[in-house]
């Protein structure tokens, strides 16, 4: 057989690239709305979209950005974001999604190592992105609304009326930027008929109507925001309203005022329409269906989240390197602390971490799964792509969990290293490169805690070195100007020695609080 498993199993998929496939659903909506900037109410029909899309990418192609070319794009929701995202698709080009509270560092990092030409902004950030961009192969900053000679609105030119051609199992459409199982940020590869899979895999379990509103505060440049809320409200003609970031005030009108019925979420935000006493403020009668994913949900929270809103709340798995979902928990079969039923088109197997034998449901184990979203590797890194997917085309996600003998997947813990806070990864060993440097720091290690809010939190484990002192807050301070404030350290504390392995590899397990 020709091919990888990936390209195999994805012969039922549709024959389009991502635009193509989300034209399908802004072209039926015609004249219809299909984006409302949240803050300012400032309305996009499904023609204007196109419009806008084939326009912009007409200048990305004039001015050199076009085919085979690697744009970043810096910035929260808005209508914009879908539209520079589909524009540079559209024309044939990568997009690599940065965090716009990413720190000047590691906005460089992920320019460096993506080798992007063009960065695209707001003015918010602009400062950022510009110091980020010292260095890097980016030979022009373009910021949207700026009003001045950097706005983006120069680039817009004559439109482009066909998808530029592109391999649709080879070109990485788009490259955001996931740690993976362990270590620094890697860069995802992702192609067009990954994301055109995982949005057909997305239908069943999450049926949408044409014309159905959301909220969209999950951020865009995260793959369960990009995925699950952009590109499938637009592929299925629904109606995106969005934020640039959560407010629950906010969130809660205009789930009120646009008769939301289904709410894409993370952990935080379930303890909050669970506890919070300005829920009780809004009618929020329309929803029927909250799904939480990026964190684990637990099952008490769920129930009171569900009691309090009368609606089902469910949970869905998945990750950056499988475009991004391979589980959801049906809104008519709901199981408690379970994260749902492999999508359709994907396979999902229990192994011992150790011997790789499979297990048999209800046995505990590391969760594999394979299908046509899995990704194309990761750039420019053949070692940890080899060590991410192996025999036959299983992505190994280090997560630990048990299958039951419906099917339902039950998620226990991790064998990898990261931490999420509120859904966002955190590399234990970026946070130790950086503390370690520090001259009060003989050794750290950094672990990840439990924590009603966030989910979890990181936590520095710190030998000082000898004479010398330092502090939660000297160690924040050392951070700040080096990572995005979810990156944080929340808490110190001091320790004779770091546990190690013989072969000096950190000892986490012994570190690390129960959940």
């Amino acid at each position: 057989m020709a091919g990888t498993y990936a390209q195999q199993a994805a012969r039922g998929v549709p024959d389009l690239t991502v635009t193509e496939h989300v034209f399908l659903g802004t072209d039926a909506a015609g004249d219809r709305v299909v984006m409302i900037d949240g803050p300012t109410g400032a309305a996009t029909t499904g023609r204007a979209f196109r419009d806008r899309v084939e326009r912009l990418a007409g200048g990305l192609t004039a001015a050199g950005f076009g085919a085979g070319q690697v744009v970043a794009l810096m910035a929260p929701n808005s209508p914009d974001y879908a539209v520079v995202f589909h524009a540079v698709a559209w024309a044939g080009g990568t997009i690599t999604t940065i965090n716009p509270t990413y720190t000047a560092n590691e906005v460089r990092h992920q320019l460096q190592h993506s080798g992007a030409r063009l960065l695209i902004a707001v003015p918010a950030v602009a400062e950022t992105a510009r110091a980020g961009a010292e260095g890097t192969a980016v030979e022009r900053i373009a910021v949207i609304g700026s009003g001045g000679d950097d706005d983006l609105s120069a680039l817009i030119g004559d439109p482009v009326r066909e998808q530029v051609p592109v391999d649709l199992d080879r070109h990485v459409t788009v490259l955001p930027y996931s740690s993976g199982t362990t270590g620094l940020p890697k860069g995802v590869m992702l192609t067009h008929r990954n994301l055109v899979a995982n949005l057909v895999q997305a239908e069943v379990p999450l049926p949408i109507e044409p014309g159905e509103a959301t909220l969209a505060f999950l951020p865009f440049f995260h793959i369960y925001g990009m995925q699950v809320l952009m590109n499938l409200y637009l592929a299925r003609s629904g109606l995106l309203v969005t934020l640039p970031r959560f407010d629950l005030e906010t969130a809660l009108r205009l789930i009120e005022a646009h008769r939301t019925r289904r709410l894409y979420v993370a952990p935080p935000v379930v303890l909050a329409l669970a506890k919070h006493p300005l829920v009780d403020q809004f009618d929020l009668s329309a929803l029927t269906f909250i799904m939480s994913a990026a964190a684990p949900l637990g099952v008490d929270l769920a129930d009171a989240c569900a009691t309090r809103l009368g609606c089902a709340v469910t949970q869905g798995y998945g990750m950056t390197e499988l475009s991004p979902i391979t589980h959801v928990c049906p809104e008519t079969h709901l199981r408690p602390g379970s994260v749902g039923l492999a999508v359709p088109m994907t396979e999902h197997r229990i192994v011992d971490p150790e011997t790789g034998r499979v297990c048999a449901p209800g046995e505990e184990g590391e969760v594999v799964v394979r299908g046509p979203q899995v990704m194309a590797g990761y750039l420019n890194n053949p070692e940890a792509t080899q060590a991410m997917i192996r025999d036959g085309g299983w992505l190994h996600t280090g997560d630990l969990g048990m299958i039951d003998e419906d099917g339902y997947l039950f998620i226990r813990d991790r064998v990898k290293e990261l931490i999420k806070v509120k859904g966002f990864q955190v590399a234990p060993a970026e946070l130790e490169a950086l503390i370690v440097a520090h001259p009060a720091v003989a050794d750290v290690a950094v672990v990840g805690e439990p924590d009603d809010e966030a989910g979890e939190v990181p936590v520095a484990h710190v030998v000082r070195a000898k004479d010398a002192e330092i502090d939660l807050e000297g160690l924040q301070a050392w951070l700040a100007d080096k990572v995005a404030h979810y990156k944080q350290v929340r808490r110190i504390e001091f320790r004779d020695t770091i546990p190690k392995s013989a072969s000096g590899k950190i000892l986490r397990r012994m570190l690390r609080k129960p959940a």
